[in-house]
Order: C-alpha cells, then structure tokens, then sequence
C-alpha cells in the first residue's frame, strides 16, 4: 500500500482506479466489506485501487475537541488498512480550501482528474463538498459526464444493528467490550510508548506504565481490568484511562499497573486491551483514599482474570 499525503502528490493513473471514500474510523466489519469489494473490482478490472479519506476528519477540524473520539488513532488506522492491501490511501488534509470545494470541484479535481477514477463505491449516506452539498445522486450524475460509475454499498448490520463508527464507540463506552470486537472483527486496543511519568503510582505502591497517547481524546474511561502486550511478553493488570482527576491531570492519558511484572518498559511500546470496566474515574479527597481503591480494584481485576476471561 502506498500512502499519498496530500492532493497535490496524487498519482495519474493511465489504466484507471477503483476507489471509496470516507472518514474509515475504526476500519469496522462494514469498511472492511467496502474495501475488499474495492481491491476484487480493481483486480478483475487490471485497474489501482485506491481508498480516500481526510486528516483530520471533517468532524475534528468543524467541532474541535467536540467531535467524536476516534476508536484508533492515525498509527493504527495505517496498520490496519494495510493488511486489506489496496495500491494507494490517499489522505486528503482537510483545511479550508477542501472545507470550501464545491462539491463538482471536488469531483474534477480530486476523483476525475488525475485519479481516473472509473468506479466509485461510497456508502448509501455519503456527503461531500461545501456544506455537504454533494451526495451520491451527485457523484451519478457527474459520474455520467466523467466516464466512471458509481455504486451504493448496502448497510451491513449485526444482530440487527447497522455497524458503524457511532454504534462502537456507544459499546465502548458502555463497557461492552465483546460486543465492540464482533463489530470490528478484533478487540478494541490502545497502543503507545511507555514515557516517565510523576511516578505517584510508585510512591502508592502501584507502579504504572503510563502510556504517551497521541490523540486529543479517547472513546473510553474509567478504570479496566486489561491484558497488556510488549513484543512476546503478556501481562494481566488494570489501567486508569482519562484525565487521572484525583492528582488533577490535564490529559486523556493511559496508565497501567501490571500484575507480576519487574520489567524495564520505558521507551516500549504497549499494547492495551481492556476486557471490563471496574469503575467510573473518581476523584477522590486524598491520596490515600486513592490507594485503598486501587487495592479494590485490583482484587476486582484478579477475580475477573480468575475466571477464565483472556479475551473481550
């Protein structure tokens, strides 16, 4: 896969493209069903097959801090599109000037030209352009006067639900974690290097592996009963996932205190699953306090793991 950053840098594709576009947050079972009918098309057809989308996403450069919390961040986003092999994503820096494109523009200059694109699969609520202007009646229309054909993929629903984005981060944030992974088809997971922190958890008696996170928010928090992975090397354990408001921390941050491990981690990279969520954040009135929680929720974790739980 070959990642093109930015429309300038788009390649001129002479045998033509099969392509989609969308945000992809999560790559869910029914992102999954779109790309791999994009990359069978473009192989029957000899043609690239490309996946478009937008950093950041339209949602995050309107609302801010407002809009939804991503279910991965852009690391893992990359990772996992990779493994469904198509020739190009194509990231599209979501600014002003792709804010303000009118919806026909986007099409000449975007999709048409260079691309070539010869056909477009998209969702059946796609929106594009300025104001959302353009919709799938458009990329038709349009499609007829460029050369290329643009077709609908159907909803794909699970348990009679329609899987989406919105409907994860909702299990998510519910704590239904086994639920989350059918919708996705993995476990939901959190990944980082492990930075110094202020070392309170060491001072407590709970030494924690905190986790540099580079996103603005989190689809979940709480304290988690979690199973942690470095290289080949497993742990079971629990994490404080939020703003650590007790010692009045100032970012989403992920902080895991692992069971049986002397293990230098710093500089490595973690990766975080969380299997059930003990509790809300708290703040609680002393550190102390604090610490008798923690004695808690760690024998809450232990039983949990007790019982035979090693996957969401």
């Amino acid at each position: 896969m070959q990642l093109i950053r930015g429309h300038q840098y788009l390649p001129s594709l002479r045998q033509g493209a099969v392509a989609t576009i969308g945000n992809f947050d999560g790559l869910h079972r029914g992102h999954q069903h779109i790309i791999q009918h994009v990359t069978a098309l473009a192989r029957q057809q000899q043609r690239a097959s490309i996946v478009i989308s937008f950093e950041p996403t339209p949602k995050e450069y309107f609302m801010g801090l407002q809009a939804p919390a991503r279910i991965y961040n852009l690391r893992a986003k990359l990772e996992l599109l990779s493994a469904l092999q198509p020739d190009y994503f194509v990231m599209l820096r979501f600014n002003h000037t792709l804010a303000t494109l009118q919806a026909e523009t986007f099409v000449h200059q975007i999709l048409h030209q260079p691309l070539n694109i010869k056909q477009l699969l998209v969702g059946d609520d796609f929106k594009f352009g300025y104001q959302r202007q353009g919709d799938i009646h458009l990329l038709q229309q349009m499609g007829l006067e460029c050369g290329f054909e643009v077709s609908d993929i159907n909803t794909i629903a699970q348990h009679g639900e329609r899987v989406s984005s919105t409907l994860i981060r909702e299990k998510l944030a519910a704590g239904l974690f086994t639920q989350a992974a059918e919708l996705l088809t993995r476990p939901f997971t959190i990944s980082g290097k492990v930075f110094h922190g202020d070392k309170k958890g060491r001072t407590m008696g709970f030494p924690t592996a905190n986790i540099l996170l580079k996103r603005r928010t989190l689809p979940i928090s709480g304290v988690f009963a979690v199973t942690v992975t470095c290289a080949e090397n497993h742990w079971q354990g629990i994490a404080n996932i939020g703003h650590r408001p007790t010692v009045s921390g100032t970012r989403d941050q992920c902080e895991v205190h692992l069971f049986a491990c002397d293990d230098d981690l710093y500089g490595q990279r973690l990766t975080v699953c969380p299997h059930m969520k003990i509790r809300e954040e708290i703040k609680f009135s002393s550190l102390e306090s604090l610490r008798q929680q923690i004695h808690i929720d760690i024998d809450n974790a232990k039983h949990y793991f007790s019982k035979g739980h090693s996957t969401p």
